[in-house]
C-alpha cells in the first residue's frame, strides 16, 4: 500500500515538473496567452490546478468542510472552473505561481503516506484516495497539454499515460451518464501501444468490440485535447464508437470536446 501512493506521488510530482519546465523563464505577459481550451489563459490553466489541489486536500484533512465548499460550488452552477478562472484573473502571476507551487507541495507531502484505500469527497461520488491523487495526475497532464499547445511545447509521452489511459477507460460508464445515454452492456477490449513499447491492455481479450492504437492519442482523446479525426485511433463496434465520440476522462458537465480539425 505504502508502495502504491509513493509512486503515485513520484509521478505526480514528475508531471509538476514538466509543467514547471515549460513556466521557467516565462514572462508575466505570457501567462496572459490564450490556449485552446475556450475562454482559459496559461494564467487559468495554473489557478484551477492550484485551487483543486487545495480542494484535495481539504476531502483529505476536513471531509465535513469539503463537501459544504463543494455543494456551494456546484448550486452555483456547473461552469464554476470558469468562474473560478475569472476570479483568480487580478491574481499577480508571482502570487499565483507561489501559490500553485505551495499547494502542490502540500497536497504531495499530505498523501504520501496515507493508505490508498481512505475514502475521500469529492464533487461527484467520494473515492479512493489512490483516485484521488491518480485524478490528479491526469488533471496536471491535460491542463499541462493546454499549456503546451499554447506555447508549441511538443511533450515527451511518458509510461505516466497509463494513469490517464486506466482513468479514460474507467470513466466510459460516466461519459454515457453526464449525456443521459444508456451505457452500451458490451465489453470493450483496449489495447494501446506504451511509450515505453508495452501493450496496455483493458476488457476481455475476446471481445468483438475494440478500440486499439496509440496510449497518446486515446489519453489526448479521452481529455477532450484532440478531436478524434486527429488520431489514428482504430475502433470496431458500434458502442466502441459511440463511447470515443463523447469520452471524456474528468469527471464534471459533458465537456464539448475539440472541434474537427479542417479539412
Amino acid at each position: 500500500m505504502a508502495a502504491l501512493m509513493s509512486e503515485l506521488v513520484t509521478d505526480l510530482a514528475a508531471e509538476t515538473e514538466v509543467i514547471e519546465q515549460m513556466l521557467a523563464g516565462l514572462p508575466d505577459d505570457a501567462w496572459e496567452q490564450p490556449t485552446p481550451a475556450e475562454g482559459w489563459l496559461i494564467r487559468d490553466q495554473i489557478s484551477h490546478l492550484a485551487f483543486f489541489d487545495e480542494a484535495t486536500i481539504t476531502s483529505v484533512l476536513e471531509p465535513e468542510r469539503f463537501t459544504a465548499e463543494a455543494k456551494a460550488h456546484i448550486e452555483a452552477g456547473m461552469d464554476f472552473p470558469d468562474r473560478l478562472a475569472r476570479e483568480y484573473r487580478a491574481l499577480p502571476i508571482p502570487e499565483l505561481h507561489a501559490w500553485f507551487r505551495r499547494a502542490r507541495i502540500a497536497l504531495i507531502t499530505e498523501t504520501g503516506e496515507r493508505d490508498p484505500k481512505d475514502r475521500v469527497p469529492w464533487y461527484g461520488p467520494s473515492m479512493s484516495l489512490a483516485s484521488a491523487v491518480t485524478a490528479r495526475i491526469m488533471e496536471t497532464w491535460a491542463h499541462g497539454q493546454d499549456i503546451a499547445d499554447a506555447l508549441g511545447v511538443l511533450r515527451e509521452p511518458s509510461v505516466r499515460l497509463k494513469h490517464i489511459a486506466h482513468i479514460g477507460v474507467g470513466a466510459r460508464a460516466y461519459s454515457f451518464a453526464i449525456r443521459e445515454l444508456p451505457v452500451p452492456e458490451v465489453p470493450i477490449r483496449v489495447e494501446l501501444n506504451a511509450p515505453d513499447g508495452s501493450i496496455w491492455s483493458w476488457g476481455p481479450e475476446d471481445a468483438a468490440e475494440r478500440v486499439t492504437g496509440d496510449a497518446l492519442d486515446f489519453c489526448l482523446l479521452v481529455i477532450q485535447r484532440r478531436h478524434r479525426d486527429e488520431t489514428k485511433l482504430e475502433v470496431t463496434g458500434a458502442a466502441a464508437d459511440a463511447w470515443l465520440s463523447i469520452a471524456q476522462a474528468f469527471a464534471g458537465a459533458a465537456g464539448p470536446g475539440r472541434p474537427a480539425p479542417v479539412a
